[in-house]
């Protein structure tokens, strides 16, 4: 998915990193090499979602992990902006290919809103991945099924470890403050 067309200008380095990190594959390579290869999961609806997950759990995580500090804003913004130019790329040449339109930054907006309904059903103290891997395997057409539950559950748990590891690292070099929240 990251070779559709240039890469959108961003206004700071930690939206830029963000956004390269979201739509690095090697992740979702690695998950996919672990499922069951005997057809029992569709293998390309699987990939597919993994990507829109891993998207959408950056996003998220941005504005979990820096909700008291000022440079949320300044992260969370171009971050969605660069994903909307992105969606833009995708669509168009998607829509090329296929012959039928598509609006690939309205199925990241519904899948957020469908992660984001699932954690919130959630007791307060529960782990998010508990609600976010049956929400992925019901994406992925089998909530029923182990493995990709398991597969959304990790990605989404990997994405959001890795993104709070970021923003402490950066948002702490950045004048010395840092206010990501640690849970």
């Amino acid at each position: 998915m990251n070779d559709s067309g240039k890469q959108p200008a961003l206004l700071n380095p930690y939206a830029e990193n963000l956004y390269n990190f979201a739509l690095d594959r090697e992740d979702i390579k690695w998950l996919l090499q672990g499922l069951p290869q005997d057809g029992q999961v569709d293998l390309n609806t699987v990939e597919y979602e993994l990507q829109l997950l891993k998207i959408v759990s950056t996003g998220w995580a941005i504005s979990f992990y820096l909700q008291e500090d000022p440079l949320k804003d300044q992260i969370q913004e171009p971050y969605w902006q660069a994903m909307r130019e992105f969606s833009e790329n995708i669509s168009q040449t998607t829509s090329l290919l296929i012959g039928k339109d598509i609006e690939y930054f309205k199925i990241l907006k519904s899948r957020l809103e469908t992660y984001v309904q699932a954690m919130a059903a959630l007791e307060p103290d529960n782990d998010p991945t508990q609600a976010i891997g049956p929400a992925f395997a019901y994406c992925c057409g089998d909530r029923d099924n182990p493995f990709t539950t398991l597969a959304g559950a990790k990605l989404f748990a990997n994405t959001l470890s890795s993104v709070r590891e970021y923003l402490i690292k950066a948002v702490g070099e950045d004048e010395g403050s840092c206010n990501v929240t640690v849970q």
